[in-house]
Parts: structure tokens; C-alpha cells; sequence
């Protein structure tokens, strides 16, 4: 299992945001956290990459870690097994698409540059933007960019990606284009967890659905069972 809460509490400027979070993960899974704006979405997942605190868990664990316990210098080593994506891109704006992901190499340890260049090279092609190296993110439309920002955190093979609002900016066709390629990247084998405002996604891309409410988290994934059946039968 790769993510594995039971009986958390998720902790934002000392009040408790959510509370007895039950929420697992496994690999390959596509999972998506909807609810309301200030509901809790964007505080679960940053708890999954340790930017905010658990109270009192029965347990807390993401890639077998403890991350209520987890000491600070041991976080960059659980970062680098997960890729996180975010709604406004965070593109280094004074640097092409390649030197952005070629500082992330560096930065993770890749010291060699043959290495680094053919890494970029998978990754781009992998999400459709192998000819867009030697832009700069000006250069680049809303959906482009966040295909880069898929790219850049597909780097380093990561068994889960953190995905906060990833289509926030874009348009429903351009938006549908982004969570179908997220979509199969869980079929390879990476588990994506991704916030959302967009139901409209779930009826086309149908996962294991979390909503956040009234301080809680439930899996409601019932609610669209319809739309899952209805996927099998177009298989």
C-alpha cells in the first residue's frame, strides 16, 4: 500500500481542517478528491508530501514511511519517489523546458549528463511535447505547460503522483486532454491522487472517489458506480 491514513487528523494554523481520515492508496490506483472551495482538499495532499501536520494518528504512512514522525532531513528522500503537479505549473520562468527538468535532475542526484538528456527525452515523449524542448514557458499555452509539469514530475519514475487542481486554469477539452494522460499513467503503474472542482472529469475518466465535507473525508465512490459499469461495457 502506498498510502495508508486510518483515524488521521489533518492540522492547518493549529486548528484541525480534517478530521478521523481514513484513505488509502495502492498502486495503480486513480483517485480523485473533490469537494468545495476550503473544504480540505489541497491539506490532504500536502500532508502526503509532508508540507502539513497530522494530529494523533492511528496511522500515517506514504511509501512506508511514518510521516507523523518522519524527521525533516528525511523528506526530500520520500519527495523524490513522488512527483507533484500543481494548478499554476511552476515553470522556472528565465529557463527553457529542457533546463527546467534538467534542474530538477540535478537537483535529485542525476550527475550524469548523457543520463539526464535521455531521461528529458522519455518523459517529453512520453507526454506529447517532445518538439517543445527549447521553449520557454511564455512560449507555451495553459495546457502545454501543465503537459511539461506532468513531464517534470514523471522524472524520476515516482510510484505516486500528487496532482492539486491540475486543470484549474484550462479549458474542459484541454482539461479532459490532461487527466486522460493522467489516466494512463496509473494504468502503467503509477497511482495518481488528484484534487478537483471538475465533475464533469469523473463521468469520462471514472476512479476511486474521495470528497471532503464537513471536515471529513469519505470515499464516495458508490455515487458513481453507474459511470464505472458504464466504462466496462465500452472495454
Amino acid at each position: 500500500m502506498l498510502i495508508d491514513y486510518q483515524k488521521v487528523n489533518i492540522v492547518q494554523d493549529g486548528n484541525i481542517v480534517l478530521k478521523d481520515v481514513d484513505f488509502q492508496v495502492n498502486e495503480g490506483d486513480f483517485v480523485y478528491i473533490i469537494g468545495k472551495v476550503g473544504a480540505g482538499k489541497s491539506s490532504l495532499l500536502k500532508t502526503i508530501y509532508c508540507e502539513l501536520d497530522h494530529s494523533n494518528p492511528e496511522k500515517a504512512e506514504v511509501l512506508g514511511r511514518d510521516v507523523n514522525t518522519i524527521r525533516r532531513k528525511d523528506i526530500p528522500a520520500l519527495r523524490r519517489e513522488m512527483g507533484v503537479i500543481f494548478q499554476d505549473f511552476q515553470l522556472l520562468p528565465d529557463r527553457s523546458v529542457q533546463k527546467n527538468l534538467d534542474f530538477v535532475l540535478r537537483a535529485t542526484g542525476w550527475s550524469k549528463r548523457k543520463d539526464r538528456k535521455d531521461r528529458i527525452n522519455t518523459v517529453l515523449e512520453a507526454v506529447g511535447m517532445a518538439d517543445k524542448s527549447e521553449k520557454m514557458p511564455h512560449e507555451l499555452s495553459g495546457g502545454e505547460q501543465q503537459h511539461i509539469a506532468i513531464a517534470r514530475a514523471l522524472l524520476n519514475k515516482p510510484k505516486i503522483i500528487i496532482a492539486d487542481e491540475p486543470t484549474g486554469n484550462l479549458d474542459f477539452e484541454t482539461a479532459k486532454h490532461i487527466v486522460g494522460l493522467l489516466k494512463q499513467i496509473s494504468k502503467d503503474g503509477t497511482a495518481v491522487v488528484m484534487s478537483t472542482h471538475n465533475i464533469q472529469l469523473l463521468d469520462v475518466f471514472p476512479g476511486t472517489v474521495f470528497r471532503c465535507k464537513d471536515g471529513e473525508v469519505k470515499d464516495v465512490t458508490h455515487e458513481y458506480r453507474q459511470m464505472d459499469l458504464s466504462e466496462d461495457a465500452q472495454d
